[in-house]
């Protein structure tokens, strides 16, 4: 017999053995080299390579007739008073309080086109005009039960430069932290020791040093976005050389999420719970705050059949934790069979939250996102399909779920508890009309304890950290 007739020839031969080795990774020829696609910079949808979704340098003062803005941003700071707080200090505010609300509401309508050339003054005059009306609307003594009605001057130009970037016309996690701070020393570049924040709702050091936590985690989570763009990059997924790159990042991945982790604790000694929930948390709160049945905000001038996004801003707004999310495909919809079934409680929870927490984005930040969730080879199915990318994958979840856990027991100190205390437990807090309605909502047993944006915070909380676990491939 002649054995080199009956041998396969040698492309053939080659071909078998490619098959046969990537076979023990139970992977197919077709999804190794499958390539991906040509994509847009991360340039494109404003998210820098050293500062992630914080712009690189701060957003330049608007000029013109749109100084008015600033001028009565910065008369707001350290001069205005919630309308619930009936201490002394608040009460030698009022009478400039009243001044400042008459001046704005005196204001011409201006038209914000000028602005949407250049997206830093849009960003501005969003972040302007955000902090203005929160300013506007908590300062506003009010008969309880009547919605606060928002000036056109202020709500017109809003929703109009909101609609140019693309995201909700109130304040979000991106006015208070991704454009709320300049430079310490302006020859050098952004970092967490050369930001100052520059406007603040309360005055206290509390309320900069909860910023300062935010930002940190913030800046962190910038090597998380090298490490996803580092993946959706890759010419191959499933070649022995990428497979290795990938569960070294993978592990790197998890020691940045178990730093964000120290980083939401490390609050705890900045940042006093009783000053959180009574002096600066009532200033975030949007016209849902309350809850579906209480009276909301009115943007005078425009449209009341429009509908407008008008929660507070909130930690579930940050960009960096939903691509981390999408990154590991954490599904808070229970769109997926996964283990274990969700509780009756997970199923009680808004599982919309986190995709209607995306319309309070920039629209380029929303984009990324989109194109982040439509890009291929799913992380947790090529881990799933590769024995040595399982564990480290699972790390990843684990640390993300660590966090989650974190961000429950911050939660349930700052606000939780907190809401079953009183204001009088610090001098200078708000004082009688809010305990009256915290008590009123316990005794009617209508009261849950709700987050910024009017959601059971709890049950909200609980369920995301939940749907993280059942991500993991080895459920524990």
């Amino acid at each position: 017999m002649d054995i080199v007739n009956v041998l396969q020839t040698p492309p053939i031969f080659f071909r078998l053995f490619i098959k046969l080795a990537l076979s023990l990774f139970n992977l197919t020829i077709s999804v190794t080299y499958k390539t991906v696609p040509q994509r847009r910079s991360q340039a494109t949808y404003d998210v820098h390579p050293r500062t992630g979704f914080f712009p690189p340098r701060p957003l330049p003062v608007l000029q013109g007739e749109y100084a008015i803005w600033e001028k009565a941003l910065r008369d707001a700071n350290g001069n205005l008073s919630l309308a619930e707080d009936a201490s002394e200090e608040a009460l030698v505010k009022r009478a400039f309080g009243d001044q400042w609300r008459t001046n704005i509401a005196s204001w011409p309508v201006l038209d914000t086109t000028s602005l949407h050339a250049d997206i830093r003054n849009s960003q501005r005059a969003h972040m302007v005009l955000a902090w203005l009306v929160n300013f506007y609307v908590h300062s506003m003594p009010r008969p309880e039960g009547t919605p606060a009605v928002v000036p056109k001057s202020l709500a017109v130009p809003l929703v109009e430069i909101s609609r140019h970037l693309g995201f909700a016309p109130v304040l979000t996690f991106a006015d208070t932290v991704l454009w709320n701070w300049e430079l310490i020393d302006p020859s050098l570049p952004l970092s967490i020791d050369n930001m100052r924040f520059v406007n603040l709702f309360s005055g206290t050091e509390d309320e900069r040093n909860f910023y300062y936590a935010s930002a940190k985690a913030e800046l962190h989570g910038v090597e998380i976005l090298r490490i996803i763009n580092d993946y959706t990059t890759l010419p191959h997924v499933a070649d022995l050389t990428s497979i290795t790159k990938v569960a070294k990042d993978l592990n790197r991945l998890s020691g940045v999420v178990d730093t964000i982790s120290e980083v939401i604790q490390s609050v705890r000694p900045l940042c006093d719970p009783h000053v959180f929930y009574w002096d600066i948390r009532p200033w975030f709160e949007g016209s849902d705050a309350k809850g579906p049945t209480e009276p909301g905000w009115i943007y005078e001038g425009v449209d009341p059949a429009e509908k407008l996004d008008l929660s507070g801003p909130s930690a579930g707004q940050s960009s960096v934790m939903h691509a981390l999310d999408i990154f590991l495909d954490i599904d808070h919809t229970l769109r997926q069979k996964r283990y274990p079934a969700p509780s009756p409680e997970n199923k009680r929870a808004d599982h919309g939250f986190m995709q209607r927490m995306r319309r309070y984005m920039p629209g380029k930040h929303q984009e990324y996102l989109n194109v982040l969730a439509a890009a291929p080879h799913p992380i947790r199915e090529i881990a799933r399909s590769t024995p040595t990318l399982r564990e480290p994958y699972d790390m990843a979840v684990s640390a993300l779920k660590r966090l989650r856990d974190s961000h429950i027991r911050i939660a349930c100190l700052y606000i939780v508890t907190m809401s079953r205390s009183t204001p009088g437990a610090r001098a200078g807090c708000p004082a009688s009309a809010m305990i009256d309605r915290l008590q009123a909502a316990r005794a009617s047993g209508k009261g849950p304890v709700r987050g910024t944006g009017g959601n059971e915070l709890s049950v909200l909380l609980k369920a995301g950290r939940d749907a993280t676990r059942r991500a993991m491939l080895k459920p524990n």
